[in-house]
C-alpha cells in the first residue's frame, strides 16, 4: 500500500509540475506550516546514525550482485540551480523514493540501524511536505531540470532493487546534509 501511495505522488507531483504555473513565492519561509529551517544542520547524534546506517548499508551491497542501467542521483546533480520554490519539490521526491527504498530494506537485519534515520526520514519528509507548493493548473508549464529530476526518480522502480538500493545508500549521507540544508535554507541557498 505504501509503494502504491509512493508512485501516486510521484506521478501527482510530475502532472502538477507539467500543468501548472511556475510560483514565484518561497514555500520555505512563507507557507504556512512550513517550518524547514530547523533542518539547516542535524543534531551529531542523528549524523552519527546516518553514517552509521550507511556503513552497514555499504557492506551489505558489497555481498550482492547490483548493476544499474541509470544513475538516479548523479554527482553533478546541485540543488542550488533549481529556483526556490522548486527544491522542496525535489526533496520530497527524493524522499519519498528512499523512505520507499530503505523501508523494504529495514525489514532484513539492517532493522535495527536502521530505525532511528528512518524516524528522521519520516520526520523531515512530513514536515516537507506543508513546504510543497500546490502548483496552479492553469499558465506556463514548469519545465526544465525539476521536471527532468523528477521523471527520472518516476522511472526508478523500473531499476533492479540492488540498484535502488545501492543509489538510495549513495545518496544518503548527501540528501540528508546538504540538500535538506539547501531546502532548509530557502532564498539563502546559492
Amino acid at each position: 500500500m505504501a509503494t502504491a501511495w509512493v508512485l501516486v505522488l510521484v506521478t501527482l507531483l510530475l502532472g502538477l509540475t507539467g500543468a501548472g504555473s511556475v510560483p514565484t513565492s518561497n514555500p520555505t519561509s512563507t507557507r504556512r506550516g512550513c517550518l524547514m529551517s530547523r533542518f539547516q544542520s542535524l543534531s551529531p547524534s542523528e549524523l552519527k546514525a546516518i553514517r552509521k546506517a550507511k556503513d552497514a548499508l555499504e557492506n551489505a551491497l558489497s555481498l550482492k550482485n547490483w548493476s544499474c542501467g541509470s544513475c538516479l542521483f548523479p554527482q553533478d546533480r546541485d540543488l542550488r540551480v533549481l529556483q526556490a520554490w522548486e527544491r522542496p519539490v525535489a526533496l520530497e521526491a527524493e524522499l519519498a523514493l528512499t523512505l520507499k527504498v530503505l523501508g523494504a530494506m529495514a525489514d532484513s537485519s539492517l532493522g535495527v540501524v536502521l530505525d532511528q534515520p528512518l524516524r528522521l526520514l519520516r520526520h523531515v519528509h512530513s514536515e516537507l511536505q506543508a513546504c510543497v507548493p500546490a502548483l496552479p493548473t492553469a499558465g506556463p508549464r514548469a519545465r526544465g531540470l525539476l521536471h527532468h529530476w523528477l521523471h527520472r526518480l518516476q522511472k526508478a522502480p523500473k531499476e533492479s532493487q540492488g540498484c535502488l538500493e545501492a543509489s538510495v545508500t549513495f545518496n544518503l549521507l548527501r540528501l540528508l546534509t546538504w540538500d535538506l540544508k539547501c531546502v532548509a535554507s530557502g532564498d539563502m541557498c546559492v
